[in-house]
């Protein structure tokens, strides 16, 4: 049987994960994986996600299993930090705990499938590199149009204009709701409004991929565009993460939300979600999700969180800064929002900067801005400058 498999490439960001865990060299740089790093360089668990877990030990009086719809307070409790004041949507939106929001993005996957197999999802490019694994895996076919233009980290919005435009009625339109991932580059008030507009005149889908909420702007205004396009459309999916918002990466903490027409639409999607997710990893864990609605039960453990997340998003934009401050080339990250910013670099020249400056990238040019310390800039720009990656950009 498994002599007919094909050995799979490895995974380029666990290589390069090992690749920097094996670097002696004493001053490195890991702007590769997509982690916060606090000032000493370390991925902390916040304290109020600690006094929840100590609230969950001593209160927690079974491991039975949840049903596949996982913790509904959880679910419950995050859709007011996400769609604001909800009366609007009261009774029409499907929400269901997924394992990361890797697993709600493949449930919805699996929810347009079932609902519709002939439908193509747009998607634009660049994007995270597991969404279109995700929805192919899923059997739908990937769209592509262009998004941004890396050589100028301008949004080609002509581009998206026409990605839309060749969509046909029914078809999904993938959109990252904040804080693109792998480029920073976020559409403006006016591009998201005519997005709207156009989502809804054509009568498309949209699925949008909420990963990095309160680590731009802040929570509202990470949400303006999502809260924006559910006010629009009828109908609309929103795959949702807190793993980097509440630092629980390893327990892979997320949720599915789907907006219907009406609350029988609603029934039928939350009957289909449930099935589809109890074959697929039929119950979820609960430790995550259980410390997140222990956090959004509790006024006092929501003002630390809020604090906790505010330090974090101030040091990630101030990172931009220093970055921005260190070489006019790169003015452009400052204004970028994210974990991430893409450099625009050759594979080359990633592997430049890993061999010879131990600074570590993805062979795509993104880095993680968070994973840095602004005492970094110089070296950052010096290895950039010595490698040929940002003196064209200086000149033009």
């Amino acid at each position: 049987m498994f002599e007919a498999l094909n050995t799979q490439p490895p995974d380029g960001l666990l290589g390069l994960i090992k690749a920097f865990n094996s670097d002696g060299r004493a001053r490195k740089i890991d702007l590769g994986v997509g982690v916060y790093r606090d000032a000493e360089g370390r991925t902390p668990v916040l304290k109020a996600v600690k006094e929840a877990e100590r609230i969950l030990l001593e209160t927690q009086d079974s491991k039975k299993y949840l049903g596949p719809e996982g913790d509904i307070g959880f679910s419950a409790l995050l859709q007011p930090i996400i769609f604001g004041n909800g009366e609007r949507f009261a009774g029409r939106i499907a929400a269901l705990q997924t394992p990361g929001g890797t697993g709600a993005l493949r449930l919805g996957a699996e929810l347009v499938r079932s609902a519709n197999a002939k439908a193509a999802v747009r998607v634009g490019a660049p994007t995270w590199p597991n969404h279109v694994p995700i929805f192919s895996a899923a059997g739908l076919k990937i769209e592509a149009h262009r998004f941004v233009v890396l050589a100028s980290q301008a949004v080609d919005f002509d581009g998206v204009r026409q990605g839309l435009a060749k969509a046909n009625p029914g078809d999904v339109v993938l959109l990252h709701g904040c804080c693109h991932n792998p480029t920073g580059v976020d559409f403006s008030r006016d591009q998201w409004r005519e997005i709207a507009g156009a989502l809804a005149a054509r009568n498309l889908t949209p699925f949008v991929d909420l990963a990095y909420q309160g680590l731009g702007d802040g929570l509202d205004e990470d949400a303006w565009a999502t809260r924006l396009i559910l006010e629009t459309v009828d109908e609309a999916l929103v795959a949702y993460s807190c793993d980097k918002n509440f630092g629980l990466y390893r327990d892979r903490v997320g949720s599915l939300f789907v907006l219907a027409r009406d609350l029988d639409e609603t029934a039928k999607v939350m009957s289909n979600l449930a099935a589809l997710a109890r074959v697929a990893w039929s119950m979820p864990p609960d430790h995550g999700a259980a410390v997140v609605r222990i956090i959004l039960e509790r006024p006092a453990l929501v003002a630390m969180w809020r604090e906790e997340l505010d330090s974090m998003r101030e040091r990630i934009n101030g990172n931009r800064a220093a970055l921005a401050e260190a070489d006019p080339a790169l003015a452009f990250v400052r204004n970028q929002r994210g974990l991430f910013s893409n450099l625009f670099l050759s594979k080359p020249q990633a592997a430049a900067l890993r061999d010879r400056h131990a600074i570590y990238c993805t062979d795509s040019g993104r880095i993680n801005v968070a994973g840095m310390q602004p005492a970094d800039a110089g070296a950052i720009v010096a290895a950039l400058r010595a490698e040929g990656c940002i003196a064209d950009k200086a000149a033009a």
